[in-house]
């Protein structure tokens, strides 16, 4: 019987393990794969506190090897499923095994929608990248596009205008699905914008050089010299655990927590990025740190 079971180890989920384990509570954290998340694919973190510059990779394992002093880590362990006993315990059933335990902290993380276009796996982290925020700073006095229509894509094109890179905005129809504020602080900054378009190869030699258009009211294809590719087209929260447990989520999927991380079931947490808004690193520490010092509480 475990006093905590920890899904995911992202930042979120290692940072809950080790504030879970300092603080007296038996806890084990279960990964679907190897530990990192989004966070360990990331080429460069310029934005979290006490490094100047780290690999994902790297701040990732530090993370790790933090964590293992403080409870267990099981990798490549896949959840299939997690209910409620009569008696407020839950079953943790994985592969030949079911755990138990008093407390659940859902950890599972969002996966960006990511395009079929030719190039973009082969440039992921070499110039695709699905954050601004998080890599914009590599491309100032650099040209880019953000491909997407929504409020995601106009705030990030904004975002990369105000740092001083050079972006257009690539949409697949003819108008833009953003709230109205948003579509008139595009227009005022004078970001271009390529309507009907979508993207159909990136092309380069070890990083972005050259991208190609497809105008799908023309017929026509169009080549760009670009040193960057933002997908902002959305993403996936991971919340299929949380739905069968009947834990509430918002209308985009995210799981909905009170202040304390906690959700609508008794003894279930959820914290980083399976909960929605700004999609970093020290964001998701924090929101894991505060889920496991209440259930310590």
């Amino acid at each position: 019987m475990y006093d905590v079971i920890i899904i995911g180890g992202g930042p979120a989920g290692l940072s809950a393990g080790i504030y879970a384990g300092r603080g007296g509570l038996d806890t084990l954290i279960l990964d679907k794969g190897q530990c990192g998340g989004m966070a360990s694919t990331a080429p460069f973190i310029e934005n979290y506190p006490g490094f100047n510059g780290i690999k994902g990779s790297e701040l990732v394992k530090k993370m790790k090897e933090q964590t293992t002093k403080y409870c267990q880590i099981k990798e490549f362990t896949n959840v299939i499923d997690i209910t409620k006993n009569n008696d407020h315990i839950f079953s943790v059933e994985i592969k030949n095994e079911t755990l138990e335990s008093k407390n659940i902290i859902l950890a599972t993380g969002s996966i960006p929608i990511s395009l079929d276009s030719k190039g973009v796996k082969e440039f992921n982290g070499r110039g695709v990248s699905y954050c601004a925020i998080c890599d914009g700073n590599f491309f100032i006095d650099r040209e880019v596009i953000v491909i997407g229509g929504g409020n995601t894509a106009v705030t990030e094109a904004l975002y990369l205008k105000s740092i001083g890179v050079n972006c257009s905005l690539v949409h697949r129809r003819d108008s833009l699905r953003c709230e109205e504020q948003l579509a008139k602080d595009l227009e005022e900054s004078n970001i271009p914008v390529y309507w009907n378009c979508i993207l159909k190869e990136v092309k380069g030699e070890g990083t972005i050089n050259e991208v190609v258009l497809y105008n799908k009211k023309s017929d026509d294809d169009i080549s760009l010299s670009v040193n960057g590719v933002f997908i902002a087209i959305g993403y996936k929260p991971e919340n299929n655990l949380a739905k069968s447990l009947g834990v509430n989520c918002d209308d985009n999927g995210y799981i909905i927590t009170d202040q304390n991380m906690a959700t609508n079931i008794e003894g279930v947490y959820s914290a980083g990025d399976i909960t929605g808004g700004l999609k970093q690193v020290v964001i998701a520490t924090g929101q894991g740190a505060t889920a496991s010092m209440n259930i310590t509480r």
